[in-house]
């Protein structure tokens, strides 16, 4: 349900104690290493790799990781290995793996998780593995960088963050970053990428400062995100705005916002409300409802990964029952009880088996329980529009033509549209082919791609960006 950056994971991640298992007839050096294979599902692909090592007691451990998914060293239970048999069990993910060496650096095998059994074949890595982020920031920095905090007054708690300033003399135009949904760090850190950080160090290495900072009630920051709306989230952001204007680094009229995905249609809420906002980045934002929104994200990602039409149809169905309800009963706890009885009444009807009602009972009370919040109910009922039109200064609004998760005809057509009621002409917007969500060069634009690709942020539109705020800049002078 989560709508702006679902992380749609395939596992149940939980930690148990390793439980070893001595192994025999295989020697040491044959099983100890990394293995590796994937998943593959429709269109999408999962890497797991399983590190197996032998401890003093002459017992084998292993752990897994999942470099897609940014998990790393989850420890798994029963190890069994031998000339004939090579079987992992994760109980607690409900899944394990069985397989039958080829040769000594090869398994061939199942992974059943779900009921469902999946084809993977592991193969034995020479050195561990690496996931591979190439476009990472790495030190010595051509720029100056410091930690800082700043307060949000209105609701007094403090907000940490990261300033990065040009060398030389200033003062500077300045770049506020802001993440999209759920609780992210400054770098808006996600599957192992860093897209803030690798943002923040191009625009300062071309002369533009750059604040980039926890969201509330994350890493270094205070304040509590329950039940924080959008609207709330633009008071942070125009507490960095107001921190900006003390620091004689900044040119306090040329200072933008630059907002990803949520924090796009959080911008254009702070901008429409604040004149010293001097221009505006939308990056994957928003231009049309979060109903909206919603509804085409489920479809697009459902057809991507080969769901099939009726099933499609059946989900589209039951999300929009459940939206309709959120819509119209603020009460949480109301609300979870009136969408359960629906729900079961909606399986019954349709003649589900009791086991298979139940796994469905359970799945959707999750599904409840991960929307039934303020932050959604207002995502659902905002239209962006309304902002939009108020926002004066210059926009420059950029979507990925692969992002699946806001989708860029409709979303770029909101924004130009609103500015455009209000009168701003003053609006660039692009579509950019081959990429996705988090602007990455990708196959599909699924978001179980993400983890994958090695590239955290488009080269060419980090350039975009830069020669965009630049001739901003001119002509505000």
């Amino acid at each position: 349900m989560t709508v702006m950056k679902t992380k749609h994971l395939l596992f149940i991640f939980a930690f148990q104690l390793i439980i070893p298992v001595s192994f025999s007839q295989i020697s040491e050096e044959r099983i100890s290493g990394s293995w590796t294979g994937l998943i593959r599902e429709s269109a999408s692909e999962i890497r797991l790799v399983f590190n197996i090592s032998v401890s003093p007691s002459d017992t084998l451990i292993a752990t897994l990781d999942i470099p897609g998914q940014a998990v790393e060293g989850l420890k798994l239970g029963k190890v069994i290995v031998n000339d004939t048999l090579f079987f992992i069990d994760a109980p607690l993910l409900k899944g394990n793996y069985s397989g039958t060496f080829s040769n000594d650096t090869l398994v061939k095998g199942l992974w059943k998780q779900g009921g469902k059994d999946y084809n993977v074949d592991l193969s034995k890595l020479a050195v561990p593995y690496v996931i591979k982020r190439p476009q990472e920031p790495k030190p010595p920095f051509a720029y100056k960088s410091e930690d800082i905090t700043f307060r949000n007054i209105k609701e007094n708690f403090d907000l940490a963050g990261t300033i990065t300033i040009p060398e030389g003399q200033g003062p500077f135009p300045a770049v506020i970053l802001i993440t999209g949904s759920g609780s992210q760090d400054r770098d808006e850190t996600i599957f192992n990428h860093k897209p803030f950080f690798v943002i923040s160090d191009f625009l300062t290495r071309n002369g533009i400062a750059v604040l980039r900072f926890d969201d509330r009630g994350t890493g270094s920051s205070k304040g509590n995100k329950v039940n924080a709306t959008s609207e709330m989230l633009a008071g942070d952001t125009e507490s960095a705005l107001m921190y900006l204007m003390t620091r004689p680094e900044i040119d306090t009229k040329t200072i933008g916002l630059a907002g990803h995905s949520e924090g796009g249609l959080i911008a254009a809420i702070a901008a429409s409300e604040n004149n010293n906002v001097s221009f505006v980045i939308s990056l994957a934002g928003t231009g049309v409802s979060g109903y909206d929104i919603n509804l085409k994200q489920i479809e697009d990602l459902s057809i991507a990964s080969g769901i099939d039409t009726a099933i499609l149809n059946k989900n589209l169905k039951v999300q929009k029952q459940l939206i309709s309800m959120l819509m119209a009963e603020p009460d949480q706890k109301k609300l979870f009880k009136e969408a359960i009885e629906w729900y079961g009444a909606e399986l019954a009807s349709q003649g589900v088996t009791p086991d298979k009602r139940k796994e469905e009972m359970t799945a959707f009370a999750k599904a409840i329980s991960t929307a039934n919040n303020a932050w959604f109910r207002y995502f659902l009922a905002t239209n962006p529009k309304t902002f939009w039109q108020k926002v004066k200064c210059p926009v420059l609004a950029l979507n990925g033509e692969k992002d699946l998760q806001v989708n860029y005809t409709m979303n770029l057509n909101g924004i130009r549209e609103g500015l455009r009621q209000g009168g701003n002409k003053k609006v660039t917007t692009k579509s950019l082919p081959g990429l996705n969500h988090l602007f990455q060069h990708c196959s599909t634009g699924l978001p179980s791609e993400y983890g994958s690709i090695e590239e955290t942020f488009s080269p060419e539109v980090l350039e975009i960006m830069v020669e965009w705020v630049n001739e901003t800049v001119k002509k505000n002078k």
